[in-house]
């Protein structure tokens, strides 16, 4: 196993309380993804969600801050790899981050894993081309959070 560098590279394994299928699903589904997407604070418009989930398709996404909507975070994802109910990898074009001018682009990896008691164990790589990853994690785990009330619902 490579050694991950903290500064480019984030690693996040989050199990959440919900069949593989449901957690999955929560990527895919346009409704769902703006419901969890983004860190709280941030929403998501339902109208600005684009899935076309195949292989070469895409995600495409508005991050919205609910306290100055002007100030916006544009994603535009591609998959590389998809096998449905267990990998979703490709690349984010993320245009809006804070102190970062254009447009940035990184790779991420969802793997999503059978555990015991129907729950799914989901392990995420996001690679960037500077050193991002500190703001990124407190994002995911904060979008994660939104993710699992979604899924207990």
């Amino acid at each position: 196993m490579t050694e991950i560098d903290a500064t480019r590279e984030l690693h996040i394994s989050r199990v959440f309380d919900a069949p593989r299928e449901l957690v999955y699903q929560a990527f895919m589904d346009p409704d769902q993804l703006a419901q969890w997407f983004g860190p709280v604070g941030f929403s998501v418009p339902r109208d600005s969600v684009v899935v076309d989930a195949r292989v070469g398709g895409r995600q495409k996404l508005d991050m919205v801050d609910d306290t100055n909507p002007a100030n916006v975070s544009a994603i535009d994802a591609r998959f590389d790899e998809l096998v449905e109910n267990e990998l979703i990898s490709g690349y984010q074009d993320v245009e809006g981050i804070p102190g970062q001018p254009g447009v940035t682009r990184v790779s991420v990896r969802f793997e999503f894993h059978e555990e015991p008691g129907d729950r799914t164990r989901l392990e995420l790589l996001q690679v960037f081309p500077a050193p991002l990853a500190a703001g990124a994690r407190e994002g995911w785990e904060s979008s994660f959070t939104k993710l699992d009330a979604l899924l207990k619902r």
